[in-house]
């Protein structure tokens, strides 16, 4: 990054930019993009809004990249001070080659990826500086600018003294606010799975959790119909009996939309907010990041629940029994993920779906397998697969086929004093593959997936809009998944 302050005359008009006190407390910047020219070596081609902004100045913008230093590549950026009386700050980033576009390789669009990179890298470069308020270069995709622009800028510090600066951000030099507000919608979403991730446990129970989601959804009462505790405590009796000595709410968060004449999409979630293990603890080291186990609950139905060590709690060799009427061998309490979800699918069944997709931190064996690049999909259908592979292209938020073969269904189903047991016969071999043949057992539906969250439930800096901490992820895909059917009908 070149901090420009020298002065710099513009020709013949003798017009000075020079960073201005006054101009920087206003605290008010500009990001803009730039695309790096093809068959030419250093040359740059700005966006339509960028072109617009340096018409203003009589070509300066132009100038000044020139002079500042090596050609823009794809998410570095430039900041220059007072070059405009409105915006004290203006950050250019680069936007990468402009005929990217759908890569197979990558299954994802790689256009898409460098504006919601270069956006966000830019905002959070004025952030830093304090800066209150950003307007943002459409780059010809005004939804991709706004998802990058606030997925970056999203920080959890609810808890602490010192607070980030807030910034404030609106569309600069484009015309299509639909597609900004569609990618703002987009962005918020996932920062609020973000944040009930991020928050301790102590502050994100099963109750906290259900009221959040509760106010979330309030403007929208009219096309929701809450199901109550009482309603599903008879229903989802496994997980009753599974957390017996933790908190538990089995139908706290069981909404559905209430006004269509449609078979519904369910999307079912984990919704276990602490995840110690039970009496199987977890070692303590990152024990921590387990306030994240429920972070397939978000954009979900979810029974929600805490696995804490109790007198009262499952015991390894315990059996209970499912809605269904199979009867399941608790090996491990730590594997619990799979109890949760296997009542709240049979009960899923009862509203008659056109497709279920249950969505869970379930093994870590995904995460070995598949690490942060992609959530993992098992599913018994080549449609419902092919809808959420298009919709994570579209995302950047990726998703990858698993096997969901009969070898792995043999391994839970040959179990010593039940129908099932909760943990493969090898134990850690497949076990993201036998978590999924186990949900199987629970479902009738002829379009199910499962989708495994867990290699994507943080993010170091693998993603480059997200800052370090919970990512909540795979939530823009789920809303474009979603989307999708409800275009088509």
């Amino acid at each position: 990054m070149l901090l420009l302050r020298r002065t710099v005359q513009a020709g013949k008009h003798g017009r000075s930019f020079s960073a201005s006190q006054t101009l920087l407390s206003e605290r008010k910047g500009l990001v803009l993009g730039v695309f790096e020219k093809e068959g030419e070596e250093g040359g740059l081609h700005l966006t339509e809004a960028a072109a617009g902004f340096d018409q203003t100045l009589s070509g300066k913008l132009s100038e000044l990249l020139k002079i500042s230093g090596p050609t823009l590549k794809q998410g570095k950026s430039r900041i220059f001070y007072g070059i405009h009386k409105d915006f004290p700050c203006v950050a250019v980033v680069g936007l990468g080659k402009t005929a990217a576009g759908v890569c197979g390789s990558e299954n994802w669009d790689t256009s898409k990826e460098n504006v919601r990179q270069a956006m966000s890298a830019g905002c959070r470069l004025l952030q830093d500086l304090e800066v209150k308020h950003v307007e943002v270069d459409g780059c010809g995709d005004a939804q991709s600018a706004a998802e990058g622009a606030g997925l970056g800028l999203f920080q959890y510090d609810q808890l602490k003294s010192k607070k980030k600066n807030k910034v404030t951000t609106q569309l600069h030099g484009s015309a299509d606010s639909a597609g900004w507000q569609k990618g703002v919608t987009y962005a918020e979403g996932q920062n609020l799975a973000r944040m009930l991730m991020e928050a301790p446990a102590n502050h994100i129970t099963p109750t906290a959790f259900a009221n959040t989601i509760e106010e979330k959804l309030a403007p929208h009462a009219e096309r929701i119909s809450g199901l109550d505790r009482a309603a599903t405590d008879g229903s989802v009796s496994q997980c009753v009996s599974r957390f017996r000595g933790a908190p538990c709410l089995p139908g706290a968060a069981l909404q559905r939309l209430s006004d269509s004449k449609q078979a519904p999409l369910l999307l079912v979630g984990k919704g276990v907010t602490f995840d110690s293990g039970g009496i199987s603890l977890k070692p303590s080291p990152s024990m921590d990041a387990m306030r994240a186990d429920m972070g397939g609950a978000p954009p979900c139905l979810a029974p929600l629940c805490e696995n804490m060590p109790s007198g009262k709690a499952t015991k390894p060799g315990d059996v209970v029994v499912a809605q269904n009427g199979k009867t399941i061998q608790v090996d491990n309490t730590d594997a619990e993920g799979r109890l949760v979800l296997a009542d709240a699918l049979c009960y899923g069944h009862t509203f008659n779906p056109r497709a279920i997709v249950n969505v869970a931190t379930l093994t870590g064996a995904i995460d070995v397998a598949l690490g942060s690049a992609a959530t993992g999909v098992f599913t018994n259908s080549d449609w419902l697969w092919e809808q959420l592979q298009k919709a994570s292209v579209v995302t950047g938020d990726r998703v990858w086929r698993m096997p969901l073969f009969q070898h792995y269904t043999r391994q839970v189903t040959d179990c010593q004093l039940a129908d099932l047991n909760n943990v493969g016969k090898y134990s850690r071999s497949g076990g993201a593959c036998t978590a999924a043949a186990f949900l199987r057992e629970f479902v009738t539906a002829p379009h199910w997936a499962h989708l495994d969250i867990a290699g994507v439930m943080s993010n170091k800096d693998e993603v480059p809009y997200l800052r370090k901490g919970m990512s909540g992820r795979p939530t823009r895909t789920l809303v474009e998944f979603a989307a999708g059917l409800v275009h088509k009908g």
